[in-house]
Protein backbone atom coordinates (compact mmCIF):
# COMPACT_ATOMS: atom_id res chain seq x y z
CA UNK A 1 0.00 0.00 0.00
CA UNK A 2 1.54 3.10 -0.85
CA UNK A 3 1.72 6.03 1.44
CA UNK A 4 -1.38 8.41 1.88
CA UNK A 5 -0.10 11.91 0.49
CA UNK A 6 -3.05 13.62 1.06
CA UNK A 7 -3.69 12.70 4.89
CA UNK A 8 0.17 13.12 5.31
CA UNK A 9 -0.56 16.84 3.77
CA UNK A 10 -3.37 17.63 6.11
CA UNK A 11 -2.65 16.00 9.29
CA UNK A 12 1.08 15.38 9.61
CA UNK A 13 3.33 18.27 10.72
CA UNK A 14 6.53 18.48 9.07
CA UNK A 15 9.75 20.72 10.23
CA UNK A 16 9.65 24.34 9.38
CA UNK A 17 6.40 23.83 7.34
CA UNK A 18 2.72 25.83 7.37
CA UNK A 19 -0.18 23.56 7.82
CA UNK A 20 -1.97 26.40 5.40
CA UNK A 21 0.26 25.72 2.74
CA UNK A 22 2.51 22.63 3.20
CA UNK A 23 5.56 22.23 1.34
CA UNK A 24 5.51 19.10 -1.02
CA UNK A 25 6.77 15.65 0.35
CA UNK A 26 8.43 12.96 -1.29
CA UNK A 27 7.13 9.42 -0.09
CA UNK A 28 10.28 7.06 1.20
CA UNK A 29 10.35 3.35 0.69
CA UNK A 30 13.62 2.35 2.02
CA UNK A 31 17.55 3.84 1.71
CA UNK A 32 20.32 1.91 1.48
CA UNK A 33 23.96 2.82 1.14
CA UNK A 34 24.26 6.61 0.53
CA UNK A 35 20.50 6.49 -1.52
CA UNK A 36 16.57 7.28 -0.64
CA UNK A 37 14.44 5.32 -2.82
CA UNK A 38 11.55 6.77 -3.04
CA UNK A 39 8.14 4.82 -3.30
CA UNK A 40 8.31 5.11 -7.35
CA UNK A 41 11.87 3.80 -7.71
CA UNK A 42 13.62 6.76 -8.02
CA UNK A 43 17.00 6.59 -6.34
CA UNK A 44 18.14 9.76 -4.64
CA UNK A 45 21.80 10.16 -3.76
CA UNK A 46 21.70 11.84 -0.13
CA UNK A 47 23.73 14.98 0.22
CA UNK A 48 22.62 15.69 3.66
CA UNK A 49 23.02 12.66 5.76
CA UNK A 50 19.24 12.78 7.20
CA UNK A 51 20.35 16.19 8.76
CA UNK A 52 23.48 15.00 9.05
CA UNK A 53 23.17 12.03 11.56
CA UNK A 54 23.51 9.16 8.69
CA UNK A 55 27.88 9.10 8.56
CA UNK A 56 27.59 5.49 7.37
CA UNK A 57 25.25 5.52 5.21
CA UNK A 58 21.56 3.49 5.73
CA UNK A 59 21.23 -0.35 6.38
CA UNK A 60 24.50 -0.37 8.00
CA UNK A 61 24.98 -4.68 8.44
CA UNK A 62 27.25 -3.44 11.77
CA UNK A 63 23.99 -1.11 12.90
CA UNK A 64 21.57 -3.82 12.10
CA UNK A 65 23.03 -6.43 13.73
CA UNK A 66 23.50 -4.17 17.05
CA UNK A 67 19.49 -3.34 16.96
CA UNK A 68 18.44 -6.62 16.55
CA UNK A 69 20.38 -8.12 18.99
CA UNK A 70 19.79 -5.64 21.58
CA UNK A 71 15.70 -5.82 20.61
CA UNK A 72 16.77 -9.61 21.61
CA UNK A 73 17.28 -8.64 25.13
CA UNK A 74 15.28 -5.06 25.66
CA UNK A 75 14.45 -2.31 23.83
CA UNK A 76 14.11 -0.16 27.10
CA UNK A 77 14.82 -0.19 30.69
CA UNK A 78 14.19 3.38 32.97
CA UNK A 79 17.92 4.77 34.23
CA UNK A 80 16.82 5.78 37.62
CA UNK A 81 18.50 3.30 39.58
CA UNK A 82 19.16 0.48 36.96
CA UNK A 83 22.32 0.55 34.86
CA UNK A 84 22.97 -1.94 31.83
CA UNK A 85 25.58 -2.70 29.46
CA UNK A 86 25.26 -0.83 26.53
CA UNK A 87 24.79 2.51 28.64
CA UNK A 88 28.02 1.51 30.45
CA UNK A 89 30.09 0.13 27.47
CA UNK A 90 28.84 3.62 25.65
CA UNK A 91 30.46 6.02 28.45
CA UNK A 92 33.74 3.91 28.12
CA UNK A 93 33.79 4.54 24.60
CA UNK A 94 32.86 8.49 25.05
CA UNK A 95 35.23 9.09 28.17
CA UNK A 96 38.18 7.49 25.76
CA UNK A 97 37.52 9.17 22.47
CA UNK A 98 37.28 12.55 23.89
CA UNK A 99 39.21 15.52 25.93
CA UNK A 100 41.17 13.46 28.81
CA UNK A 101 39.63 16.02 31.40
CA UNK A 102 35.77 15.25 30.65
CA UNK A 103 34.98 12.00 32.83
CA UNK A 104 31.16 12.70 34.00
CA UNK A 105 28.90 11.10 31.08
CA UNK A 106 24.60 12.17 31.04
CA UNK A 107 23.62 10.32 28.42
CA UNK A 108 19.94 12.32 26.91
CA UNK A 109 17.51 11.48 24.16
CA UNK A 110 18.21 14.78 21.53
CA UNK A 111 20.57 17.29 20.36
CA UNK A 112 18.43 19.80 22.10
CA UNK A 113 18.29 17.85 25.34
CA UNK A 114 22.03 17.67 25.38
CA UNK A 115 22.13 21.54 25.43
CA UNK A 116 19.35 22.03 27.85
CA UNK A 117 21.34 19.78 30.15
CA UNK A 118 24.61 21.39 29.59
CA UNK A 119 22.91 24.72 29.99
CA UNK A 120 21.41 23.55 33.36
CA UNK A 121 24.61 22.06 34.63
CA UNK A 122 26.22 25.22 34.32
CA UNK A 123 23.53 27.18 35.95
CA UNK A 124 23.51 24.49 39.13
CA UNK A 125 27.61 24.89 39.43
CA UNK A 126 27.10 28.17 39.80
CA UNK A 127 24.42 27.82 42.31
CA UNK A 128 26.55 25.64 44.55
CA UNK A 129 29.40 27.75 44.48
CA UNK A 130 26.70 30.12 46.34
CA UNK A 131 26.35 32.65 43.02
CA UNK A 132 23.46 32.82 40.85
CA UNK A 133 24.44 33.61 37.05
CA UNK A 134 21.65 33.64 34.91
CA UNK A 135 23.48 34.64 31.80
CA UNK A 136 24.83 32.79 28.93
CA UNK A 137 27.51 34.49 26.35
CA UNK A 138 27.63 33.36 23.01
CA UNK A 139 28.53 34.45 19.53
CA UNK A 140 25.88 35.57 16.84
CA UNK A 141 24.95 33.29 13.99
CA UNK A 142 24.88 31.08 16.07
CA UNK A 143 22.13 27.77 16.12
CA UNK A 144 21.87 24.98 19.08
CA UNK A 145 18.42 23.78 19.10
CA UNK A 146 14.74 24.13 19.24
CA UNK A 147 13.80 23.83 22.67
CA UNK A 148 13.37 26.59 24.88
CA UNK A 149 16.55 27.07 26.79
CA UNK A 150 18.62 26.07 23.68
CA UNK A 151 16.61 28.59 21.55
CA UNK A 152 17.63 31.25 23.98
CA UNK A 153 21.28 30.90 23.12
CA UNK A 154 20.34 30.61 19.33
CA UNK A 155 20.76 34.21 17.67
CA UNK A 156 17.90 36.40 18.51
CA UNK A 157 18.39 38.79 15.43
CA UNK A 158 17.30 36.93 11.96
CA UNK A 159 17.93 33.78 13.19
CA UNK A 160 15.50 30.95 13.44
CA UNK A 161 13.65 31.80 16.66
CA UNK A 162 13.65 35.50 16.06
CA UNK A 163 9.88 35.43 16.78
CA UNK A 164 10.63 33.84 20.27
CA UNK A 165 12.33 37.21 20.87
CA UNK A 166 10.96 38.58 24.25
CA UNK A 167 9.36 35.50 25.43
CA UNK A 168 12.74 33.69 26.26
CA UNK A 169 15.72 34.95 28.61
CA UNK A 170 17.98 37.10 27.34
CA UNK A 171 21.63 36.33 27.03
CA UNK A 172 24.35 37.92 26.30
CA UNK A 173 25.69 38.25 22.18
CA UNK A 174 28.48 39.49 20.50
CA UNK A 175 29.78 39.46 16.80
CA UNK A 176 30.72 36.13 15.48
CA UNK A 177 34.48 35.67 14.36
CA UNK A 178 35.09 36.84 10.99
CA UNK A 179 38.52 35.21 9.95
CA UNK A 180 37.73 31.95 8.03
CA UNK A 181 39.42 28.67 8.57
CA UNK A 182 42.13 28.89 5.63
CA UNK A 183 42.89 32.64 6.29
CA UNK A 184 45.80 34.20 8.86
CA UNK A 185 44.39 34.40 12.08
CA UNK A 186 43.20 38.15 12.57
CA UNK A 187 43.74 39.08 16.62
CA UNK A 188 40.71 41.30 16.65
CA UNK A 189 38.17 38.85 15.94
CA UNK A 190 38.33 38.07 20.04
CA UNK A 191 37.82 41.78 21.09
CA UNK A 192 34.21 41.88 21.04
CA UNK A 193 34.04 38.32 23.14
CA UNK A 194 36.75 39.55 25.13
CA UNK A 195 34.77 43.33 25.77
CA UNK A 196 31.94 41.16 26.96
CA UNK A 197 33.12 38.99 29.36
CA UNK A 198 35.36 41.80 30.76
CA UNK A 199 31.80 43.81 31.42
CA UNK A 200 29.52 41.18 32.31
CA UNK A 201 31.64 37.98 33.76
CA UNK A 202 30.66 38.08 36.69
CA UNK A 203 26.99 37.54 35.84
CA UNK A 204 27.88 34.55 32.80
CA UNK A 205 27.55 31.18 33.61
CA UNK A 206 29.30 29.42 31.26
CA UNK A 207 30.08 30.53 27.59
CA UNK A 208 28.33 28.16 24.61
CA UNK A 209 29.20 27.76 21.24
CA UNK A 210 29.66 25.50 18.12
CA UNK A 211 33.65 25.08 17.71
CA UNK A 212 34.44 25.57 13.91
CA UNK A 213 31.70 25.51 12.21
CA UNK A 214 28.53 27.45 12.84
CA UNK A 215 25.80 25.12 11.52
CA UNK A 216 21.92 25.77 11.00
CA UNK A 217 22.36 29.26 11.96
CA UNK A 218 24.50 30.47 8.59
CA UNK A 219 26.88 27.69 7.90
CA UNK A 220 29.22 29.40 8.89
CA UNK A 221 33.40 28.18 9.07
CA UNK A 222 35.89 29.90 11.11
CA UNK A 223 39.33 29.86 12.42
CA UNK A 224 39.99 27.53 15.10
CA UNK A 225 42.27 30.19 16.92
CA UNK A 226 39.13 32.00 18.13
CA UNK A 227 38.90 28.49 20.44
CA UNK A 228 42.19 28.74 21.98
CA UNK A 229 41.50 32.90 22.48
CA UNK A 230 38.05 31.78 24.39
CA UNK A 231 39.32 29.07 26.59
CA UNK A 232 42.04 31.46 27.69
CA UNK A 233 39.67 33.88 28.05
CA UNK A 234 37.01 31.36 30.45
CA UNK A 235 40.28 30.77 32.28
CA UNK A 236 41.19 34.27 32.84
CA UNK A 237 37.48 34.91 34.35
CA UNK A 238 36.81 31.64 35.77
CA UNK A 239 33.87 30.75 33.52
CA UNK A 240 32.35 27.35 31.96
CA UNK A 241 32.81 26.66 28.01
CA UNK A 242 30.57 24.54 26.67
CA UNK A 243 31.10 23.29 23.12
CA UNK A 244 28.31 22.23 20.83
CA UNK A 245 29.91 19.65 18.80
CA UNK A 246 25.79 17.80 17.84
CA UNK A 247 26.80 18.96 14.40
CA UNK A 248 30.60 18.77 14.35
CA UNK A 249 31.77 15.86 16.47
CA UNK A 250 32.63 12.57 14.79
CA UNK A 251 34.56 13.36 12.40
CA UNK A 252 32.88 15.57 10.45
CA UNK A 253 34.69 18.19 10.24
CA UNK A 254 37.90 16.27 9.31
CA UNK A 255 39.04 15.74 13.29
CA UNK A 256 37.41 13.52 15.29
CA UNK A 257 35.50 16.66 17.63
CA UNK A 258 36.04 19.94 15.96
CA UNK A 259 37.40 21.40 19.18
CA UNK A 260 40.56 19.25 18.14
CA UNK A 261 41.07 21.89 15.57
CA UNK A 262 42.26 24.53 18.07
CA UNK A 263 43.57 21.42 20.20
CA UNK A 264 41.28 22.91 23.56
CA UNK A 265 39.25 20.93 26.49
CA UNK A 266 35.83 22.17 26.62
CA UNK A 267 34.39 22.18 30.67
CA UNK A 268 31.41 20.55 28.72
CA UNK A 269 30.56 18.89 25.51
CA UNK A 270 27.68 18.22 23.92
CA UNK A 271 27.56 15.49 21.48
CA UNK A 272 24.01 14.03 18.97
CA UNK A 273 23.34 13.24 15.77
CA UNK A 274 26.37 11.14 14.56
CA UNK A 275 26.45 9.85 17.70
CA UNK A 276 24.26 6.45 16.78
CA UNK A 277 24.86 6.87 12.67
CA UNK A 278 21.53 8.43 12.77
CA UNK A 279 19.77 4.98 13.64
CA UNK A 280 17.65 6.63 16.73
CA UNK A 281 17.65 9.61 19.14
CA UNK A 282 20.68 9.61 21.35
CA UNK A 283 22.69 12.15 22.60
CA UNK A 284 25.42 12.90 25.38
CA UNK A 285 26.58 15.93 27.71
CA UNK A 286 30.04 15.23 29.26
CA UNK A 287 31.93 16.96 31.83
CA UNK A 288 34.69 16.77 34.18
CA UNK A 289 34.61 15.41 37.97
CA UNK A 290 35.35 18.80 39.06
CA UNK A 291 32.06 20.36 37.63
CA UNK A 292 29.96 17.46 38.17
CA UNK A 293 31.18 17.52 41.88
CA UNK A 294 30.30 20.52 42.23
CA UNK A 295 26.81 20.72 41.59
CA UNK A 296 26.54 17.59 43.11
CA UNK A 297 27.93 19.65 46.33
CA UNK A 298 25.08 22.13 46.37
CA UNK A 299 21.93 22.40 47.65
CA UNK A 300 20.03 19.84 45.79
CA UNK A 301 22.94 17.26 46.40
CA UNK A 302 22.22 15.25 42.86
CA UNK A 303 21.93 17.12 39.23
CA UNK A 304 18.33 17.84 38.75
CA UNK A 305 17.71 16.29 35.38
CA UNK A 306 16.21 12.77 34.23
CA UNK A 307 14.75 12.27 30.81
CA UNK A 308 12.27 9.21 30.50
CA UNK A 309 14.42 7.84 28.03
CA UNK A 310 17.53 8.45 29.12
CA UNK A 311 19.96 6.07 28.39
CA UNK A 312 17.93 3.78 26.27
CA UNK A 313 19.66 0.46 25.97
CA UNK A 314 18.57 0.42 22.10
CA UNK A 315 20.39 3.48 21.33
CA UNK A 316 23.47 3.03 23.64
CA UNK A 317 23.77 -0.33 21.55
CA UNK A 318 23.60 1.12 18.07
CA UNK A 319 26.02 4.00 19.51
CA UNK A 320 28.49 1.46 20.55
CA UNK A 321 27.99 -0.20 16.96
CA UNK A 322 28.48 3.00 15.27
CA UNK A 323 31.10 4.53 16.86
CA UNK A 324 33.38 1.19 16.79
CA UNK A 325 32.60 0.82 12.89
CA UNK A 326 33.52 4.84 12.36
CA UNK A 327 36.54 4.35 14.64
CA UNK A 328 37.76 0.79 12.72
CA UNK A 329 37.31 2.69 9.36
CA UNK A 330 39.39 4.61 7.59
CA UNK A 331 37.43 7.47 8.05
CA UNK A 332 40.37 10.36 8.04
CA UNK A 333 40.91 9.48 4.60
CA UNK A 334 37.11 9.11 3.58
CA UNK A 335 36.65 12.61 4.85
CA UNK A 336 40.13 14.72 3.48
CA UNK A 337 38.73 12.39 0.38
CA UNK A 338 35.53 14.18 0.62
CA UNK A 339 36.81 17.50 1.44
CA UNK A 340 39.22 17.76 -1.53
CA UNK A 341 36.62 16.58 -4.09
CA UNK A 342 33.94 19.99 -2.69
CA UNK A 343 36.57 22.09 -3.05
CA UNK A 344 37.52 20.98 -6.49
CA UNK A 345 33.80 20.76 -7.64
CA UNK A 346 31.84 23.30 -5.93
CA UNK A 347 34.71 25.95 -7.19
CA UNK A 348 33.17 26.15 -10.25
CA UNK A 349 29.91 27.89 -8.67
CA UNK A 350 31.57 30.70 -8.08
CA UNK A 351 31.82 31.71 -11.49
CA UNK A 352 28.08 31.84 -11.40
CA UNK A 353 25.54 35.69 -11.18
CA UNK A 354 23.88 33.98 -8.38
CA UNK A 355 26.34 32.58 -6.03
CA UNK A 356 28.03 34.67 -3.20
CA UNK A 357 30.78 32.46 -1.36
CA UNK A 358 31.61 28.79 -1.32
CA UNK A 359 32.95 26.95 2.03
CA UNK A 360 34.14 23.26 2.20
CA UNK A 361 35.83 21.84 5.84
CA UNK A 362 35.82 18.51 6.06
CA UNK A 363 32.43 16.47 4.62
CA UNK A 364 30.86 19.97 4.65
CA UNK A 365 30.12 22.04 1.54
CA UNK A 366 28.24 24.92 1.29
CA UNK A 367 27.11 26.98 -1.39
CA UNK A 368 25.67 31.06 -0.63
CA UNK A 369 23.71 32.43 -2.80
CA UNK A 370 22.60 36.17 -3.43
CA UNK A 371 19.16 35.90 -2.54
CA UNK A 372 17.17 33.22 -0.92
CA UNK A 373 15.74 30.08 -2.81
CA UNK A 374 12.50 28.74 -3.38
CA UNK A 375 12.78 25.46 -1.57
CA UNK A 376 9.75 23.95 -3.22
CA UNK A 377 10.86 24.87 -6.43
CA UNK A 378 15.08 24.30 -6.25
CA UNK A 379 13.83 21.02 -4.00
CA UNK A 380 11.87 19.77 -7.29
CA UNK A 381 14.35 20.17 -9.27
CA UNK A 382 17.11 18.42 -7.18
CA UNK A 383 14.64 15.23 -7.07
CA UNK A 384 14.43 15.11 -10.92
CA UNK A 385 18.66 15.01 -11.53
CA UNK A 386 18.34 12.20 -8.43
CA UNK A 387 19.66 13.84 -5.65
CA UNK A 388 18.51 14.44 -2.01
CA UNK A 389 19.59 18.39 -0.99
CA UNK A 390 17.57 20.37 0.95
CA UNK A 391 18.74 24.33 1.54
CA UNK A 392 17.57 27.10 3.63
CA UNK A 393 17.50 30.70 3.11
CA UNK A 394 20.38 31.32 0.84
CA UNK A 395 22.41 28.46 2.05
CA UNK A 396 22.57 25.06 -0.40
CA UNK A 397 24.88 22.93 1.37
CA UNK A 398 25.56 19.30 1.47
CA UNK A 399 26.78 17.38 4.52
CA UNK A 400 26.96 13.59 2.90
CA UNK A 401 27.75 10.49 4.49
CA UNK A 402 31.34 9.55 5.01
CA UNK A 403 30.58 6.49 2.80
CA UNK A 404 29.77 8.33 -0.18
CA UNK A 405 31.17 6.95 -3.47
CA UNK A 406 33.08 9.28 -5.83
CA UNK A 407 30.46 9.33 -8.52
CA UNK A 408 27.73 9.78 -6.05
CA UNK A 409 29.45 13.07 -4.82
CA UNK A 410 30.15 13.85 -8.15
CA UNK A 411 26.41 13.77 -8.95
CA UNK A 412 25.70 15.85 -5.94
CA UNK A 413 27.94 18.44 -6.95
CA UNK A 414 27.13 18.57 -10.62
CA UNK A 415 23.26 18.82 -9.48
CA UNK A 416 23.80 22.29 -7.09
CA UNK A 417 25.80 23.83 -10.27
CA UNK A 418 23.05 23.10 -13.18
CA UNK A 419 20.32 23.79 -10.53
CA UNK A 420 21.80 27.46 -9.35
CA UNK A 421 22.97 27.95 -13.37
CA UNK A 422 18.95 28.11 -13.70
CA UNK A 423 18.53 30.53 -11.16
Amino acid sequence: MSIDLDYDQQHLWHPYTSSINPLPCYPVSSAEGCEIILEDGTRLVDGMASWWACIHGYKVPELDQAAAHQLGNMSHVMFGGLTHKPAVELAKKLVALTPPSLEQVFISDSGSVAVEVALKMALQFWHAKGEKRAKFATIRNGYHGDTFGAMSVCDPDGGMHQLYQGFLPEHLFCEAPQTRFEETWDPADIKPMQKMLEQHHQSIAAVILEPVVQGAGGMRIYHPQYLKELRKLCDQYQLLLIADEIATGFGRTGKLFACEHAEIEPDILCLGKGLTGGYMSLAATITSKSVANTICSGEAGVFMHGPTFMGNPLACAVANASIDLLIASDWQTKVATIEQSLKTQLKQCLSLESVTDVRVLGAIGVVETKQAVNLADIQAKFVELGVWIRPFGKLIYIMPPYTISASQLQKLTDAIYKVLTSL
